[in-house]
């Protein structure tokens, strides 16, 4: 498949991802020395939902517009404000602005000690990039495959930080090239956190990749996803998820409030499903 950022801006898997993403950031901020923010497959980093990319599919309107027109029991509601307070106003039809992607979101929400590396191989995407961030002192920029980039950032100075994976999945051998990135950073950088955002297209591939995460020596792992219909090979995309290497201990709690707040929410007819599954006990 090929899962690129734009024509997906704000929609059931931006939402469950760039929910999650600012769950670990605000738990990474609670200790005061400064933290590194990784984007591997940043993309523009900014959507316009106005856009032609995002006006064909609309699928912001099964997304962030229901979240913003939607009443919140008060538990979501504490979980979800940081990410909600960085999109900013929704108008009355529950569309922001602008979308933040994970670039934008790392920005609004990490401190002035703080740093941002983002990487993007494709050219266009690339200069929207730099347009959007590149006058932020605390964010680097670079124009190159996001798995050579992961490798030439880790360790980050700071020590500490998140790593995001986010690739639109245009290869079939994506998993296996996620698995070998990962399985080499963490040997130089063990106690960073790493998510990786993965389509759910095919169940046994995906337990696959999680069965070689493994045997590459990758514990403390905790999968996470979320499905709004039943999963199919074929058509749109219905189920996703998050890998996350070296999870904040509060973050599976956490999970279990919001997914399946979202899945009742974004799910189709009923059909929403989630997973909240630690792989490795944590020391």
């Amino acid at each position: 498949m090929n899962y690129r950022h734009a024509f997906h801006a704000g929609n059931f898997a931006d939402v469950f991802k760039h929910i999650l993403l600012t769950r670990i950031l605000v738990y990474l901020m609670r200790k005061d020395q400064p933290l590194r923010f990784m984007d591997t497959h940043a993309g523009p980093g900014l959507y316009d939902l106005a856009s032609e990319e995002a006006k064909r599919t609309d699928e912001w309107r099964e997304g962030i517009a229901l979240i913003a027109r939607t009443g919140r029991p008060a538990a979501i509601e504490e979980l979800i404000a940081p990410w909600l307070d960085a999109i900013g106003p929704c108008d009355e039809t529950g569309k922001p602005q602008s979308y933040p992607g994970s670039p934008a979101l790392a920005q609004k929400l990490l401190r002035p000690k703080d740093r941002i590396a983002l990487s993007e191989l494709h050219e266009t995407d690339c200069l929207m990039l730099r347009r959007n961030f590149g006058r932020d002192i605390r964010v680097r920029i670079a124009n190159m495959d996001g798995y050579t980039a992961l490798n030439a950032w880790t360790p980050p100075v700071e020590r500490r930080g998140l790593a995001l994976i986010d690739p639109p999945f245009e290869v079939r051998d994506e998993f296996e090239r996620i698995v070998k990135a990962i399985g080499k950073a963490s040997k130089k950088w063990p106690r960073g956190c790493y998510a990786i955002w993965y389509p759910v297209k095919d169940a046994a591939q995906v337990d696959r990749f999680y069965e070689d995460l493994t045997v590459a020596g990758v514990d403390k792992v905790l999968r996470l996803e979320l499905s709004i219909d039943q999963p199919a090979f074929a058509g749109p995309l219905t189920a996703t998820g998050l890998c996350i290497v070296n999870p904040p201990f509060l973050l599976i709690d956490e999970a279990k409030i919001l997914l399946p707040w979202l899945a009742g929410l974004l799910g189709k007819d009923s059909r929403g499903s989630w997973r909240a599954t630690q792989l490795a006990e944590q020391t």
